[in-house]
């Protein structure tokens, strides 16, 4: 199936991360010559919530079983089953969740990823420690220009490599998304929080920035992902310090004043950019060219979770890339079937959310209507499939 001996690689995968190791373990069976490269050495953090929901496990579980129940023996590692949300008038709600899911750092996750592309795709070369610096199309191939090192060519290039992806930036025509669809945030891990609970992730609303929230995640071994996170258009208009803020909102949250009080913090705070899917459709692949998860901008706007989504969009992309191979046809046209399918299939339900989360972020008592309405029977499941 390969495209021609005279390249280096037929598919070379731009990031290790979901959608990278996913798009790897897509093609175990494909007979390409596959390379998977990151400008990291793993185990790497990732700054995140570290929520690795339901649905991603799922698309690795019908990928092959022994995916996901490998993931289920990571440590460190905490079962999610419910979530409570906290309204901007402090009412909450309890919601129980239908797919098994967990919370894992994202350094332990990702590391554990990329291990079973080790295992179970042996002949996927993985290049770690190699930065892309550029690449140059021409019209058979794609060469990579590596930071350090020779140039690398290949018959396809698949863009996993994150927010500030350099395939995007170089491939797209409109590379840089409008505020309105990117999100900002900050975490930092915590223990010894009064209150929290294993197995139970909170989501605090406040009613000065609704477009947004903060939350507790605890990931295992007595620890909490904690974080805020908040439109780009909002911090920018507002002039919001997103650190300051989280801390502020720590101590005078009426959720959570006081349950800090004896919390330890574990490292620094830091911050990371979220690309929002839903916005405007703009394309996601091209002549030897797909994106994939945070490249393709798929982060779910109401939620703010994007590893299911990368997932998903890296075993597409796997599928459209044999498909390539297989009628040797890597024009802008045939790539197309892709955006199609990721369309279909992701991005429906992120503008969905989109929308949803425009129309409350200026609304607090909808929102603490919507939590009241949960309340009376048999509106609380119409509550949880609003929200995802």
């Amino acid at each position: 199936m390969s495209a021609t001996s005279s390249v280096d690689y037929d598919v070379a995968i731009i990031g290790a991360g979901p959608a990278g190791a996913a798009c790897a373990l897509g093609l175990r069976r494909s007979g390409l010559r596959v390379a998977l490269l990151d400008k990291a050495q793993f185990p790497r953090d990732k700054v995140c919530g570290d929520a690795i929901p339901g649905q991603a496990l799922k698309a690795l579980r019908q990928l092959d079983p022994a995916f996901a129940a490998a993931l289920w023996q990571l440590e460190p590692r905490d079962a999610v089953r419910r979530s409570r949300l906290v309204a901007p008038n402090g009412g909450s709600l309890e919601l129980e969740w239908k797919l098994p899911s967990f919370n894992s750092p994202r350094e332990s996750f990702d590391n554990a990823l990329l291990e079973l592309v080790r295992t179970h795709a042996p002949a996927t070369t993985i290049l770690e420690n190699t930065s892309l610096k550029g690449l140059h199309m021409a019209p058979d191939h794609v060469e990579l220009q590596p930071t350090h090192g020779p140039a690398i060519t290949c018959g396809l290039v698949i863009g996993c490599d994150g927010a500030n992806s350099v395939v995007g930036r170089k491939l797209l025509p409109e590379p840089r998304l409008a505020r309105a669809h990117h999100c900002v945030g900050v975490r930092a891990y915590y223990e010894n929080i009064a209150g929290a609970e294993s197995g139970t992730t909170e989501f605090f609303l406040t009613r000065d920035y609704l477009a947004g929230y903060l939350w507790l995640f605890p990931v295992g071994q007595g620890r909490y992902n904690v974080g805020l996170g908040m439109l780009a258009e909002v911090v920018a208009a507002h002039k919001v310090d997103l650190k300051e803020t989280m801390v502020r909102l720590l101590a005078t949250h009426p959720a959570l004043a006081g349950r800090f009080a004896e919390a330890r913090q574990l490292g620094a705070i830091v911050g990371f950019g979220l690309p929002l899917g839903g916005g405007r459709v703009r394309p996601i692949s091209g002549e030897r060219f797909l994106l994939c998860g945070d490249a393709a901008s798929l982060i779910d706007p109401l939620q703010g979770h994007g590893i299911d989504t990368a997932i998903q969009s890296g075993l597409l992309a796997a599928t459209q890339a044999a498909a390539c191979f297989a009628k040797q046809d890597f024009g802008a046209a045939h790539m197309a079937a892709y955006d199609e399918q990721v369309a279909a299939k992701i991005g429906r339900k992120l503008a969905k959310s989109y929308r949803l989360m425009r129309f409350l972020s200026t609304k607090p008592w909808l929102v603490n209507a919507a939590v009241g309405l949960a309340r009376v029977p048999g509106l609380k499941r119409w509550v949880q499939k609003a929200i995802g």
